[in-house]
């Protein structure tokens, strides 16, 4: 069985940890033989994963000579980024697609994918904050740049956060002094959600964090990927020090 998760840098030493909770679209073979019974082009959307977000989450971590952990299972299966009691953890819709597979999970099903893909997910992620000194978090994400029947989203990148605002204002502050582009603050969602990965990483825990979200037709490629890689690990590392913490 294929883990559920990549850890990559784990011998570096910065003090970020780079998570990325939706970098992939996989089906495991152990889900409805995987399939979920949807068409290629719907699982090279949005509803399957985060489009580019896992090379980015690649290239900062490098950049921040910090570990990153990779989901590697598609949040169609289960969503890694909602908490075990959400209504969204196992979606049967989404943006417009039905998820065949999806239709008539039930509660045993449902708990064997929890066991199989999202718990051993979120203890990879305890184990790497358990290694690590001072450790903070950001979370690399990517949003389509318009749902179906919505209006088009102008972010080019959006900054989430629910209470713990330490390195969200510092990196708001550091990405709003870019003249070429249009800021999401708490956007293109809201950062509170309870139960989601930082809820349960950072704001639970009392670990400083915070959510960055590329819009996805930003980076498509993955030279796309790597120059928006390079081109937040600065800004993370001045919000960093701007905060303090």
């Amino acid at each position: 069985m294929t883990p559920a998760y990549h850890l990559e840098g784990e011998d570096r030493r910065g003090r970020w940890i780079v998570t990325c909770d939706h970098a992939s679209n996989r089906v495991p073979t152990e889900v409805a033989g995987g399939n979920l019974g949807l068409p290629p082009a719907d699982m090279a959307r949005h509803i399957a994963y985060d489009v580019g977000a896992a090379g980015v989450a690649r290239t900062l971590a490098s950049a921040l000579d910090a570990p990153v952990i990779l989901s590697d299972f598609s949040r169609l299966v289960i969503d890694p980024n909602r908490g075990e009691d959400d209504p969204t953890l196992c979606m049967k819709i989404y943006d417009g697609s039905i998820i065949p597979a999806n239709r008539h999970v039930d509660a045993a099903k449902l708990e064997r994918r929890l066991d199989l893909y999202h718990r051993p997910y979120h203890r990879g992620i305890e184990q790497l904050i358990a290694s690590r000194t001072a450790p903070v978090i950001v979370a690399v994400h990517s949003f389509t740049p318009q749902f179906v029947g919505r209006p088009p989203r102008p972010w080019h990148v959006g900054v989430l956060y629910a209470g713990d605002t330490r390195l969200a204002y510092p990196l708001l502050a550091r990405l709003n002094a870019e003249s070429d582009l249009c800021i999401g603050d708490n956007q293109p969602y809201s950062g509170h959600l309870p139960g989601d990965a930082l809820d349960r990483h950072g704001v639970q825990t009392g670990l400083p964090h915070v959510l960055v979200e590329v819009r996805n037709d930003l980076i498509e490629t993955p030279a796309q990927q790597r120059a928006w890689g390079l081109r937040l690990a600065p800004m993370l590392d001045a919000a960093l020090a701007n905060a303090e913490v």
